[in-house]
């Protein structure tokens, strides 16, 4: 509750775009957005089925919880996954390296729509889109922001990433949003896709043999762990997730 004669500032987002307008932001985006090559999504979807926002972290070759111990309480709490694993497949969908790419932030571009943050994220806490390379981008770090909390930047994201990808999330707290009618905004970049078979968005990088390899390795190391790794290993989801996307995993 405010004090009588306190003074508000307002919506933040109003003093924004009094400053610059949603045209100069989807500029700034358009030209910085790094995105991956639908070949390399086509080849593999989602690259950490075991992995999904808040998932709980194992030790030893998925054999021993891993825990965070509190140095002043002593307490200790399983530790939980935040966004790791979804940075590092994009990073290795674009060809990149954690160290290639200082200042870049990962955005998911499909999640649940709540200005508030009072919502539970199911979509990202999924691990069908976790880690599904279609469901990112890379921007410079400022620019998160601009994706976290401005609903119209969202919507263009999804709808630029459905006509590069032709595919759009199908979780049922998904937005139903028209990305066809999104993508005739007038602050829509020029340079986006309007419909499936136009080209890509600038800024995508284009599937090489070293990514390819990494496909590969990423391939076996799941069946890997389908066999060896240990009890707490997520086998029925990891094959789910595999069923889901229609992945098939090379044979010995």
């Amino acid at each position: 509750m405010e004090r009588a004669g306190s003074i508000g500032l307002g919506d933040g987002l109003d003093a924004l775009r009094a400053e610059l307008s949603l045209i100069e932001v989807m500029r700034l985006i358009e030209r910085t957005a790094r995105w991956v090559d639908p070949a390399t999504f086509r080849l593999l979807p989602v690259w950490y089925p075991e992995h999904s926002r808040r998932g709980l972290f194992y030790k030893a070759d998925w054999s021993a919880p891993q825990m965070n111990r509190n140095r002043q309480t002593g307490v200790e709490v399983h530790k939980h996954e935040g966004n790791n694993y979804a940075a590092k497949a994009l990073t290795q969908a674009l060809g990149l390296r954690g160290r290639n790419r200082p200042n870049w932030s990962c955005c998911h571009i499909w999640g649940v729509d709540d200005a508030t943050y009072a919502s539970t994220n199911v979509i990202v806490q999924d691990p069908r889109y976790y880690s599904c390379v279609a469901n990112m981008v890379l921007l410079p770090s400022p620019l998160k922001a601009f994706t976290d909390v401005m609903p119209e930047v969202k919507a263009m994201l999804r709808a630029c990433a459905f006509h590069t990808y032709d595919w759009r999330c199908d979780h049922a707290a998904a937005s139903i949003a028209d990305l066809g009618e999104i993508a005739l905004d007038p602050a829509y970049p020029n340079s986006w896709p309007r419909r499936l078979d136009d080209a890509p968005p600038p800024g995508v990088m284009p599937l090489t043999p070293a990514i390819q390899g990494d496909i590969e390795k990423r391939l076996h190391a799941i069946r890997r762990d389908l066999v060896h790794a240990g009890a707490y290993y997520p086998r029925g989801q990891v094959r789910d997730v595999l069923a889901h996307w229609c992945v098939e995993l090379p044979q010995v």
